[in-house]
């Protein structure tokens, strides 16, 4: 019985080692792309912006593509000359590339109801 409870110990802890890191990226994001030359979603030349990290003192890195570039750095033949934390703007010999952190994400504007008697300013029933 100690034998079969040991190999399925075993069995069960290789199972979970090759089991995927919920935190990773997913693989298309890790792998370059071929033929995407400036398609205007986001990519360029195989280019993406996965992450930005803009430290309060620090000098401002994005990294593109698993390179990690600080604001004014180079990746290739391009300079990172600006930077926020939805995108990074990458200036090169084919001119100013724009890369999204989330560039198939449509983002909306959400329009709020106009507020009735109770949201108008003034005294509270009940409060001095």
């Amino acid at each position: 019985m100690r034998l079969f409870a040991l190999a399925c110990i075993a069995f069960c802890s290789a199972a979970h080692a090759q089991s995927a890191d919920p935190t990773r990226p997913p693989a298309n994001w890790l792998a370059p792309q071929e033929g995407a030359a400036g398609d205007g979603d986001g990519n360029a030349g195989g280019l993406r912006l996965q992450s930005v990290l803009m430290p309060q003192g620090g000098r401002p890195v994005a990294v593109i593509g698993g390179k990690t570039v600080p604001l004014g750095g180079k990746l290739g033949g391009a300079t990172l000359i600006r930077l926020n934390e939805r995108e990074a703007v990458l200036q090169g010999v084919d001119g100013v590339t724009h890369l999204y952190l989330t560039p198939d994400v449509q983002k909306q504007m959400i329009v709020m109801p106009a507020a009735g008697k109770a949201a108008k300013s003034g005294q509270v029933k009940g409060l001095p």
